[in-house]
């Protein structure tokens, strides 16, 4: 629709006005977007646009709401990513898979693009001091826990983000985030040279999350005027990486790089926020704060979810670093898959806390497995191995129909993967009832196209909640990267010393012929066999280079084509 001017401007955050971190604050004023609502107070209003037939929990609501979408077939969607000062443990691991289930749902099911950016705090108080600890420079230990997070995300078959955003690659346009803030009349900065949110000057609208955990504020300067306000500038003390700004060197707040990174990838409405149900307060909250006195809007993001915490089975406190009770996420890898953490997971609602324990794992492992077996005996009976008693065909299509309709009425209900994966189990069953081995065929007509399309169905529901039925990722390549090169290692040391054996050239003859003596006849056809294999490791991406009597190797990771070979 047309855009209109409301009372006064408000903003909208795009890349191109945040990059004028140095102009006058005049100069970045813009026109409202036009989805930025204007009421006020802490009522969750319904967004206009487009119905994805979707009811979600919103914990700005406080109960399930339709999702409205801004544009059609498209949703705007923002996580907090990492901090990055240590390993990532199965907690972060729990979150980040369920809404990469939740947005699997939306992209394959309902189709709808999600649009995912999330941010990847890099400098804070925790790098900081590990930095110091360690001696090294608070980027390079950031860059290192960065990339090993990212590497954790796909072992665990989480598809990557639309972008990844880093706070210290934003400093300048959180510091003009900043600045607008305060123009607008909702921050301060105090002698000290750090800058506080003014919770007062909204009024009511502060105080959205505050039922989902117990307040604590964060301490302050002198110059703080209310115990509720927090920071989005902090000076700098010694040692600590800092930045330019009007208020003097410092570093960004933690709560200000969220509202500023998402602002600048979607602007002044975001469709979902998404993080732990431990980010709700304070972190969620202040979000909202910043976001709308920047864009001078009343509701900025329109669905927050939440996801439940992991509890450690008889524990009644969160997996945390801080705790010191976690499981890293390669530490859990050495003894699980990616597709037994995931199924863990689908067998509750994403907003449930979950305990974990290896009795939890092992429900998800027989639960896999009963799958995978059905999927054998299916098609074992399709190839006419598997000899059967006459099959009620008529039921199973039947039941796959009831089936197909469960999952979709599970799905639209907040994403109610506990409830589709019970009706997914249920047909297994029927089906494994229809399958009753017999020693003698009595000629009754065979029904494989029934269990040729449970099977589809049961295989393309699995692919899109992210489990690779077939065994067939990337991933489990990624896992088992580390044994492949322990065996093309151990290959390639017999390789080289069969070959240097067969390189050994002859003694010299007795009479004395200082003529260059050659190799040992029969000896060749084991150099030939060393060739061959070199030769045929190739394609298959390993790559073995002979220098003299020693040998190299590298996994290229590259595949002959059909049109190669041909």
């Amino acid at each position: 629709g047309r855009r209109r001017r409301g009372r006064g401007y408000s903003t909208r955050c795009t890349l191109k006005l945040l990059s004028k971190a140095r102009q006058p604050i005049s100069s970045v004023l813009c026109r409202p977007h036009g989805g930025c609502t204007g009421h006020t107070g802490k009522k969750w209003r319904r967004p206009s646009g487009f119905d994805t037939g979707v009811q979600t929990y919103n914990s700005l609501s406080k109960q399930k709401e339709p999702l409205v979408l801004a544009r059609e077939g498209v949703a705007t969607w923002y996580s907090c990513g990492p901090t990055v000062y240590d390993h990532a443990h199965l907690g972060h691991a729990c979150s980040y898979v369920r809404f990469d289930i939740v947005q699997r749902i939306l992209t394959r099911h309902f189709g709808i693009s999600v649009i995912h950016a999330m941010v990847i705090t890099d400098i804070d108080d925790k790098i900081i001091r590990r930095s110091l600890e360690e001696n090294i420079s608070a980027s390079v230990l950031a860059r290192m826990y960065e990339e090993e997070f990212q590497k954790d995300m796909l072992s665990l078959q989480v598809i990557p983000p639309a972008v990844y955003l880093r706070v210290t690659e934003n400093v300048p346009q959180i510091v003009a985030f900043i600045e607008r803030i305060i123009h607008n009349g909702h921050a301060y900065a105090t002698e000290e040279g750090n800058v506080y949110f003014d919770i007062p000057s909204i009024g009511d609208r502060y105080g959205k999350f505050l039922g989902a955990v117990n307040v604590q504020y964060e301490p302050g300067d002198s110059g703080k005027r209310d115990s509720r306000d927090f920071a989005l500038w902090k000076k700098s003390k010694p040692q600590e990486p800092s930045w330019e700004s009007p208020w003097g060197r410092g570093r960004p707040g933690w709560h200000i790089e969220c509202s500023t990174v998402a602002s600048s990838v979607f602007g002044s409405q975001l469709d979902i926020h998404s993080g732990g149900i431990d980010l709700a307060f304070p972190h969620h909250e202040n979000e909202i704060a910043q976001s709308e006195a920047y864009h001078q809007c009343g509701q900025w993001g329109n669905y927050f979810l939440h996801a439940g915490h992991l509890h450690l089975k008889g524990s009644t406190e969160k997996m945390s670093k801080s705790l010191k009770n976690y499981i890293t996420i390669k530490d859990f890898l050495k003894s699980y898959s990616a597709n037994d953490f995931r199924m863990f997971c689908l067998l509750t609602k994403y907003r449930s806390a979950v305990d974990y324990s290896d009795d939890s794992m092992t429900e998800a492992q027989i639960t896999l497995a009963t799958l995978s077996a059905f999927g054998h005996d299916a098609q074992a009976y399709m190839k006419g191995q598997l000899q059967s008693s006459a099959v009620q065909e008529e039921l199973l299509w039947e039941r796959l129909a009831k089936t197909k309709a469960a999952v979709a009425s599970a799905l639209a209900d907040d994403f109610d993967t506990p409830r589709a994966i019970n009706a997914i189990m249920n047909l297994v069953y029927h089906g494994n009832c229809q399958l009753h081995p017999v020693t003698k065929v009595d000629g009754a007509a065979r029904s494989p196209a029934v269990f040729g399309a449970i099977l589809f169905y049961i295989r393309e529901v699995m692919d899109m909640f992210g489990i690779d039925l077939l065994n067939r990722k990337e991933a489990a390549a990624v896992d088992s990267s580390a044994s492949l090169e322990g065996v093309v290692d151990q290959l390639t040391r017999f390789r080289s010393e069969v070959r240097a054996f067969a390189l050994a050239r002859q003694d010299p003859p007795a009479d004395g012929n200082l003529s260059k003596p050659g190799l040992h006849p029969e000896r060749i056809p084991l150099l030939k066999a060393c060739d061959a294999l070199r030769n045929d490791l190739a394609p298959l991406g390993v790559l073995i280079k002979d220098r003299g009597t020693n040998s190299t190797w590298e996994i290229t990771r590259k595949r002959q084509t059909v049109e190669e070979k041909n």
